[in-house]
């Protein structure tokens, strides 16, 4: 593809570059339809439309409605992941245990309700889907898992885990209260400020003693 600054004129692009990107346009597409009609409801024709493309033109990218899907929910999983690992390398060395998690909230909720199409799209759809098309998206939620499952660690290990607290059992009850913000947030609901500093309070106090 041919660099240019603004103002100068516009050449033909490569046709390996156009390529990709109305490749990356139909799965932004896709992300946002599956955001707001979930899997069941998200048809070929709709994310056609929302894409600027004609229908058919979509198998020339994708084999099938379930391929194009497939690499949504990858890319959700994966980029909440990395968001997460970024904002905790980001963060001092010598920030605590709770302002790590507080930390790790508002990354959830920022990308699961403003930030990211693809994010909202796999959390509310990744469990309901067969296996082949959840199979890769699963890995990496696993891995985000597991920096929770880290966070809370060290939660306990600093000694400032509420002893009536099962580590696992709190990990998966939090995440699931995070997640289902997806379902019920808009911005008509309020900012979402106010969603992420309820949110961390109520997070701390269950977890601490």
């Amino acid at each position: 593809m041919a660099r240019r600054t603004t103002g100068e004129p516009v050449e033909l692009e490569s046709s390996g570059s156009k390529s990709a990107r109305t490749r990356e346009r139909l799965l932004d597409a896709a992300a946002r339809v599956l955001s707001r009609k979930g899997f069941a409801g998200a048809r070929l024709s709709d994310i056609a439309e929302e894409a600027h493309v004609q229908a058919p033109a979509i198998y020339y990218y994708y084999p099938s409605r379930e391929d194009l899907i497939e690499e949504v929910m990858y890319v959700g999983a994966a980029a909440m992941r990395e968001h997460l690992v970024r904002t905790l390398d980001g963060l001092s060395a010598g920030t605590t245990p709770s302002d790590r998690i507080a930390a790790a909230v508002e990354t959830h909720l920022r990308h699961e309700l403003e930030i990211s199409d693809y994010a909202k799209a796999m959390i509310r759809n990744v469990n309901q889907l067969p296996e082949p098309i959840s199979r890769r998206a699963l890995a990496e939620v696993g891995l985000y898992n597991d920096l929770w499952r880290s966070l809370i660690a060290e939660l306990d290990a600093a000694g400032q885990l509420r002893a009536d607290v099962d580590p696992a059992v709190a990990r998966m009850i939090v995440l699931g209260a995070l997640n289902w913000a997806a379902e019920w947030w808009n911005p008509e609901r309020g900012p979402i400020d106010e969603v992420i500093s309820t949110a961390q309070s109520m997070v701390l106090h269950s977890l601490r003693p």
